[in-house]
């Protein structure tokens, strides 16, 4: 069935010129083209691949200014687009992702089970002990917010750049809006929780060698909570108060203000009460912790109703029927 499909690999280049040679010559036979986009390399790594690399289904892109991977991977996608591509597989030119495992990635948009697929590297326990720990304890707190970001619960390793997606999906996608640089996977995966698709995660294992990442720590910790704050509200305001207005409706709007006052008036009676030197009634504390405790309760109800009508396995039922 997967020779029924076009399928391209898209690579983008950027100081890869030490193992892009390796990664192209193990694409597999099934791919129809591999689209190497030069990301205004200072390597000039697209000259280096018409040079070095005879593959007859190479197609090189050069961005005129860098935009970062997900700035060349767009440049990528709007050339699959056009030239009728049924599914696009990204993978990194810095030997990372193995192109044997493509068909795994491949396989559940054949089969209609997925729009987009990715990597995820926190399914074996044992290949977790290659990763350095503080790409671990970051993957994991970006997992989870992540998840409330996107509504995509049982999805984890959201910066995993190795991916698929339909042509079908694609054509919803607003790429004028996409982040370009190392936002871009996150971003992605918020895009496509608003139009509803369908993701589904593909075990692999971490691979880490000689190669040297290009991003930031301190640039991430800087600009990311932003983004992310950003893209939680967005979610929430399209989802529960524009699109639709449902239980889940309700029951955020029930906890914010339960949640704001109780707080607040805890804080100050506790300030006053010290303060003062004095203690505060038996009453007063009974109304701060209903408050409180009823705030809570309303955003454990929201967040169950979220993962229960937007997570995987609701995208994948309603696909079904």
């Amino acid at each position: 069935m997967i020779e029924n499909y076009k399928i391209a690999v898209i690579i983008p280049c950027y100081k890869v010129i030490n193992h892009i040679e390796g990664v192209i010559s193990s694409i597999p036979p099934y791919v129809d083209h591999v689209i190497a986009v030069d990301d205004k390399c200072p390597q000039n790594s697209g000259k280096f691949i018409e040079m070095n690399c005879k593959d007859p289904r190479i197609t090189i892109l050069y961005n005129n200014v860098n935009q970062g991977v997900g700035g060349a991977m767009i440049t990528g996608y709007q050339f699959c687009l056009k030239s009728g591509i049924d599914i696009c597989v990204k993978i990194d030119g810095d030997g990372q992702m193995d192109p044997a495992l493509m068909k795994l990635f491949v396989d559940p948009i054949i089969r209609n089970e997925a729009d987009y697929t990715k990597g995820n590297r926190f399914y074996w326990f044992d290949g977790l002990k290659e990763m350095p720990v503080l790409r671990l304890i970051g993957n994991s707190a970006l997992s989870f917010i992540n998840k409330l970001m996107s509504g995509y619960w049982e999805i984890m390793d959201p910066t995993n750049g190795y991916t698929a997606i339909s042509s079908k999906a694609l054509l919803h996608l607003p790429f004028d809006k996409i982040e370009r640089r190392y936002f871009f996977e996150s971003d992605l995966l918020f895009r496509l929780g608003l139009i509803r698709a369908i993701v589904q995660d593909v075990p692999m294992e971490a691979k880490y060698s000689d190669e040297k990442s290009n991003l930031s720590i301190i640039n991430t910790m800087i600009t990311f909570p932003s983004k992310y704050l950003k893209r939680i509200f967005k979610r929430i305001i399209y989802l529960y108060f524009l699109r639709d207005f449902n239980a889940g409706s309700v029951s955020l709007l029930a906890a914010i203000p339960s949640l704001f006052f109780g707080s607040i008036f805890g804080l100050y009676k506790w300030y006053d009460a010290l303060s003062n030197a004095k203690p505060t009634p038996t009453g007063t504390l009974f109304i701060i912790a209903l408050l409180i405790i009823l705030g809570v309760q309303f955003l454990i109800t929201f967040i169950t109703y979220d993962v229960y009508n937007y997570g995987a396995h609701s995208h994948r039922a309603r696909k079904s029927n």
